[in-house]
């Protein structure tokens, strides 16, 4: 009797909606088995898995620091053939840089930088492979296009993006640490779909960035021939832009 090799897996966090369910189904069609991790959208979670070849639902509050860790020490446990973990999921409230938010803060930091630096130490501790692994953190555009809009989340993206450096000096020679950094993608807050339409055509290029643009960058980086700590930017050049508001202001001071 042939054993079947395991297939190979990928975590997504945040991946029942949006970009992270995007990035699912493009892994998910290119043959891996697909772990789908949702917080509070577990019926878009497990629809999303019942579309795929591969794949299952894990549920997880990454506010809670603990269970996080314990998530991927689970996984690792059982997967065998754990390579790649995609850390996408993200809070995006509003605060300025006039006025803080130490709530909004506090979740920030929490969700977007400290826990996704735990998982990624713990997944590189713990998980299984038969080939080198990689994190692939999503970050943001507003790294190298700063605003003052949005002040918590985009400090908390700093923060993460400098983690996944630190952390990409720190790896074993055959893992890698990536960070992959979209535009203006899909309506976000409290925006209408005509409002996106315009806003998100705020880059060098004049057009839409799609979510599956991101998506194929995502699996490009699993096997991808960089060197650990390179960054991506997915955004039609919005990043090489000096825009001093979120686009999501300067589409509405521009009616």
């Amino acid at each position: 009797m042939v054993t079947q090799p395991a297939l190979k897996s990928v975590l997504v966090t945040g991946a029942a909606r949006r970009i992270g369910a995007e990035i699912a189904r493009r892994y998910g069609a290119a043959g891996w088995h697909v772990v789908i991790h949702c917080h509070r959208s577990v019926d878009e979670a497990r629809a999303l898995a019942a579309s795929l070849p591969s794949a299952e639902v894990v549920q997880c509050d990454l506010a809670d620091a603990s269970a996080a860790k314990d998530l991927v020490e689970g996984l690792a446990a059982r997967l065998e053939d754990w390579r790649v973990m995609v850390a996408n999921a993200s809070l995006f409230e509003e605060d300025a840089a006039n006025a803080l938010d130490p709530a909004v803060a506090s979740r920030a930091w929490q969700v977007n930088a400290l826990v996704p630096a735990a998982m990624a130490q713990a997944f590189f501790a713990r998980a299984r492979l038969h080939g080198g692994r990689r994190v692939i953190q999503l970050t943001d555009q507003k790294l190298a296009n700063p605003n003052p809009d949005f002040f918590s989340y985009t400090m908390s993206k700093f923060a993460v993006d400098a983690a996944a450096q630190m952390l990409a000096m720190s790896c074993a020679a055959t893992d890698r640490v990536y960070r992959l950094a979209p535009g203006a993608i899909l309506p976000s807050h409290d925006q209408t779909p005509a409002e996106a339409e315009q806003s998100h055509r705020l880059n060098l290029l004049g057009r839409r960035t799609a979510a599956a643009e991101v998506a194929d960058a995502a699996l490009f980086l699993a096997t991808a021939p960089l060197a650990s700590g390179q960054a991506l930017f997915v955004d039609s050049g919005q990043h090489l832009l000096s825009q001093p508001r979120d686009v999501l202001y300067l589409a509405r001071e521009e009616k």
